[in-house]
């Protein structure tokens, strides 16, 4: 039961991470348009090497 102790803190602090993260993305945009970025992979003039 002392086990619990630990990892019960260890799995909300990991859980509360894994959200902020989802929302630091949200926030960024980087969802908002998923649709045109897989359009756009299958057009003839996609670049396979993009510059560097």
């Amino acid at each position: 039961m002392d086990v619990l102790a630990i990892l019960i803190p260890i799995s909300l602090v990991l859980g509360l991470l894994g959200l902020a993260g989802f929302y630091w993305t949200l926030k960024k945009g980087m969802y908002d348009d998923p649709e045109g970025d897989s359009r756009r992979i299958l057009r003839g003039d996609y670049d396979d090497n993009p510059k560097q």
